[in-house]
Protein backbone atom coordinates (compact mmCIF):
# COMPACT_ATOMS: atom_id res chain seq x y z
CA UNK A 1 0.00 0.00 0.00
CA UNK A 2 2.72 2.53 0.85
CA UNK A 3 4.67 1.91 -2.51
CA UNK A 4 1.51 2.93 -4.05
CA UNK A 5 0.62 5.87 -2.38
CA UNK A 6 4.31 7.48 -2.82
CA UNK A 7 4.28 6.19 -6.43
CA UNK A 8 0.82 8.38 -6.48
CA UNK A 9 2.43 11.43 -4.52
CA UNK A 10 5.59 11.41 -7.33
CA UNK A 11 3.15 11.21 -9.91
CA UNK A 12 0.52 14.01 -8.51
CA UNK A 13 3.79 16.26 -7.77
CA UNK A 14 5.15 15.74 -11.11
CA UNK A 15 1.76 17.26 -12.28
CA UNK A 16 1.98 19.83 -10.33
CA UNK A 17 5.51 20.87 -11.59
CA UNK A 18 4.33 20.61 -15.29
CA UNK A 19 1.02 23.02 -14.90
CA UNK A 20 3.33 25.30 -12.16
CA UNK A 21 5.37 25.40 -15.62
CA UNK A 22 2.82 25.43 -18.18
CA UNK A 23 1.01 28.23 -16.41
CA UNK A 24 4.23 30.20 -16.19
CA UNK A 25 5.13 30.18 -19.78
CA UNK A 26 1.45 31.12 -20.26
CA UNK A 27 1.17 34.06 -18.45
CA UNK A 28 4.66 35.34 -19.63
CA UNK A 29 3.81 34.78 -23.20
CA UNK A 30 0.47 36.97 -22.27
CA UNK A 31 2.36 39.61 -20.44
CA UNK A 32 5.21 40.29 -23.44
CA UNK A 33 2.05 40.55 -25.93
CA UNK A 34 0.45 43.21 -23.44
CA UNK A 35 3.27 45.12 -23.08
CA UNK A 36 4.28 44.99 -27.06
CA UNK A 37 0.35 46.79 -27.69
CA UNK A 38 1.19 49.08 -24.42
CA UNK A 39 4.59 50.28 -24.79
CA UNK A 40 3.42 52.11 -27.89
CA UNK A 41 1.06 53.88 -26.36
CA UNK A 42 3.24 55.05 -23.71
CA UNK A 43 6.01 55.94 -26.13
CA UNK A 44 3.42 58.44 -28.02
CA UNK A 45 2.58 59.55 -24.72
CA UNK A 46 5.94 60.32 -23.02
CA UNK A 47 6.71 62.33 -26.67
CA UNK A 48 4.09 64.64 -26.28
CA UNK A 49 4.90 65.43 -23.01
CA UNK A 50 8.19 66.09 -23.94
CA UNK A 51 7.08 68.41 -26.78
CA UNK A 52 5.11 70.08 -24.31
CA UNK A 53 7.47 70.79 -22.09
CA UNK A 54 10.17 72.01 -24.82
CA UNK A 55 7.20 74.07 -26.43
CA UNK A 56 6.44 75.56 -23.21
CA UNK A 57 9.86 76.30 -22.12
CA UNK A 58 10.30 77.77 -25.66
CA UNK A 59 7.69 80.31 -25.00
CA UNK A 60 9.08 81.13 -21.80
CA UNK A 61 12.30 81.76 -23.14
CA UNK A 62 10.82 83.88 -26.05
CA UNK A 63 8.77 86.02 -23.67
CA UNK A 64 11.70 86.74 -21.17
CA UNK A 65 13.91 88.38 -24.40
CA UNK A 66 10.80 90.39 -25.52
CA UNK A 67 10.20 91.90 -21.99
CA UNK A 68 13.10 94.08 -22.23
CA UNK A 69 16.15 91.75 -22.19
CA UNK A 70 19.01 91.87 -23.89
CA UNK A 71 21.06 88.87 -23.35
CA UNK A 72 21.56 86.94 -26.57
CA UNK A 73 20.78 89.65 -28.31
CA UNK A 74 23.81 90.45 -29.99
CA UNK A 75 24.10 86.93 -30.93
CA UNK A 76 21.21 87.18 -32.78
CA UNK A 77 22.71 90.45 -34.76
CA UNK A 78 25.89 88.97 -35.39
CA UNK A 79 24.43 85.69 -37.84
CA UNK A 80 22.36 83.44 -35.00
CA UNK A 81 23.02 80.18 -32.72
CA UNK A 82 26.36 78.58 -33.50
CA UNK A 83 26.32 75.59 -35.47
CA UNK A 84 26.77 72.70 -32.47
CA UNK A 85 23.64 74.16 -31.17
CA UNK A 86 20.63 72.22 -31.49
CA UNK A 87 16.62 73.11 -32.48
CA UNK A 88 14.01 72.54 -29.71
CA UNK A 89 12.61 69.76 -31.90
CA UNK A 90 16.34 67.71 -32.03
CA UNK A 91 16.75 68.35 -28.07
CA UNK A 92 12.81 66.60 -27.45
CA UNK A 93 13.42 63.88 -30.06
CA UNK A 94 16.74 62.97 -28.21
CA UNK A 95 15.19 63.42 -24.32
CA UNK A 96 12.22 61.73 -25.85
CA UNK A 97 14.43 58.75 -26.86
CA UNK A 98 16.42 58.59 -23.36
CA UNK A 99 12.85 58.78 -21.44
CA UNK A 100 11.92 56.20 -24.05
CA UNK A 101 14.76 53.75 -23.56
CA UNK A 102 14.33 54.14 -19.47
CA UNK A 103 10.96 53.31 -19.69
CA UNK A 104 11.29 50.22 -21.48
CA UNK A 105 14.30 49.15 -19.24
CA UNK A 106 12.00 49.59 -16.22
CA UNK A 107 9.25 47.65 -17.69
CA UNK A 108 11.32 44.55 -18.81
CA UNK A 109 12.96 44.74 -14.92
CA UNK A 110 9.68 44.12 -13.87
CA UNK A 111 8.59 41.88 -16.13
CA UNK A 112 11.80 40.21 -15.75
CA UNK A 113 11.49 39.92 -12.06
CA UNK A 114 7.79 38.85 -12.14
CA UNK A 115 8.68 35.81 -14.00
CA UNK A 116 11.57 35.24 -11.67
CA UNK A 117 8.77 34.45 -8.98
Amino acid sequence: YESYQRENDEFLKTIDDNMKRLIKEHVKSQVKDQVSRILPRIEQSVNAQLEYEVLTRDDDDQEGSFAGSDRGSKRRREGGEPESASTPSELATRSASRSTTRTQSRQMSASESAFAE
